[in-house]
């Protein structure tokens, strides 16, 4: 035999070995999954809620138009510190003066009516008692008279006179009292119209005051949009006045964020949370929850469910307000703000990626068990799985779980959750630290089954996140 035909043999010898070595290898391979495993450690696991707002003072105050007027005075600047009692602006006041001047001039008019009409009554009262002076003299005389008649001692005509005298100083004295009783009223009418003058005064007062606008609260002057000469009218009814400004008192900072309605459960009454302002990089100040909204907000349109008209499925937020501890010193109202509210904490629990949750049904379940049982590999089964609430579809039921490895196979275990971190899971029951979870990646664990194959790789993983 020729050497090449020799040659010839033996590559197609090895050809064929090759072949048979490499169908062997794929055929073994048929049914493994490829995945990235982790073991599973105790560590400190903290749950919290991040929603974004904007900063806002506890106690601030808009300052609307009082009256009709054109603006005459400005004195303050947007972003100035003020105090309670400062004047902030002024707005034209020639008829409000006058009213107060005619209206102090009524005043002084009613009390000189007053002083007349006291001297006038003390008059008639010294008057009175004169009258009832010779009312009481011409008593005394004609009773004597009445006397001196009887035993004929005096004539016909000094009787009469007598008579006549005393009917007189009567009739004067009621006239006396008739003029008391008149002149007391006059007293009391004037001292009424001062009275109504002096409420009128204060009225016309108030509303000069009133042309003058006084800081409410101390704070800044967090918004100024009008401008001298601009003309503005009081609220009427249901409508606003002229909006002048608004003052805010910035010695109590909070945040008042947007929480989902999902997490709204969680948050509580004095939870700590961090709150970042995009205006400060680089900071983070601390805060505590003080206010949770009772009443859902409809993201689009930001106005409370009960406000709607019309029933609708859309998202919802509740507000929160966290108070800053020690809010800087430059930070103003409207100010974009982020708040991480910490809602749980737990120290040295178990706790799983959250990427390595996984929902079976409790048919893929039972089907494994059965696999399990009837494979010649005496490979550990599948723990049979609880049985399912009364009335429940078993084929429906979805049990939440994570795969653990154990020779070779891939194990559904149970598990019990509690609270949730940024990327990991705390597990209640169903692992210990040291089992060797599957935690990757997302298409394997997706369609990953009980009791099937796997093969561990995690130099893909390390390779991902050396790119990442």
């Amino acid at each position: 035999m020729k050497t090449w035909h020799k040659v010839g043999i033996g590559v197609v010898a090895v050809a064929a070995l090759g072949g048979i070595v490499l169908f062997s290898v794929n055929k073994a391979s048929q049914g493994v999954v490829t995945v990235q495993t982790q073991k599973v450690n105790s560590r400190d696991l903290m749950s919290q809620v991040t929603a974004s707002g904007e900063v806002k003072p506890t106690t601030y105050t808009n300052v609307y138009a009082q009256g009709f007027g054109m603006i005459t005075q400005i004195v303050v600047k947007e972003g100035q510190q003020v105090k309670k009692g400062d004047i902030l602006l002024a707005q034209e006041n020639t008829q409000q003066a006058a009213d107060v001047r005619a209206q102090e001039a009524a005043v002084v008019s009613s009390e000189a009516g007053i002083l007349s009409a006291e001297a006038s009554y003390k008059s008639a009262q010294a008057d009175l008692l004169s009258r009832r002076a010779d009312l009481e003299r011409a008593k005394l005389d004609w009773d004597r008279g009445q006397g001196l008649f009887k035993d004929g001692l005096i004539p016909r005509s000094d009787y009469d006179t007598r008579k006549a005298a005393y009917d007189g100083a009567a009739a004067a004295e009621a006239s006396a009292a008739a003029r008391v009783t008149q002149l007391k009223a006059e007293l009391d009418r004037a001292r009424a119209q001062q009275g109504q003058n002096s409420a009128v005064l204060t009225h016309t007062r108030d509303v000069l005051s009133k042309t003058v606008y006084r800081s409410p609260i101390n704070g800044i002057v967090s918004y100024l949009p009008v401008r001298l000469g601009e003309n503005v009218v009081p609220g009427i009814q249901n409508a606003t006045g002229s909006f002048l400004m608004t003052i805010s008192d910035m010695s109590v900072v909070t945040s008042e964020v947007k929480v989902d309605e999902t997490d709204i459960v969680n948050v509580k009454m004095g939870q700590e949370a961090d709150v970042t302002i995009d205006a400060v990089p680089g900071k983070t100040f601390k805060g505590r929850v003080t206010e949770i909204g009772s009443q859902a907000v409809l993201r689009s349109s930001g106005l409370a469910t009960t406000q709607s008209t019309t029933s609708t499925q859309e998202a919802k937020d509740f507000k929160v307000v966290i108070t800053l501890d020690n809010p800087p010193d430059n930070v103003l109202p409207g100010l974009s703000s982020t708040a991480k509210i910490k809602t749980a904490e737990r120290k040295n629990v178990v706790a799983v990626p959250i990427q390595a949750l996984a929902v079976r049904t409790r048919r893929d379940l039972e089907d494994a068990a059965k696999r399990a049982q009837n494979s010649k590999s005496g490979s550990v089964t599948l723990a049979a799985p609880p049985p399912p609430p009364a009335g429940s579809d078993p084929k429906k039921e979805e049990i939440q779980g994570v795969f653990i490895v154990r020779g070779k196979k891939a194990i559904f275990t149970q598990v019990e959750t509690g609270i949730t971190g940024v990327t990991d899971i705390e597990i209640k029951s169903g692992l210990k630290p040291g089992d060797e979870i599957v935690t990757g990646s997302y298409k394997a664990l997706r369609t990953l089954k009980p009791e099937a194959d796997v093969k561990v790789d995690n130099a893909a993983a390390k390779k991902d996140d050396q790119q990442s």
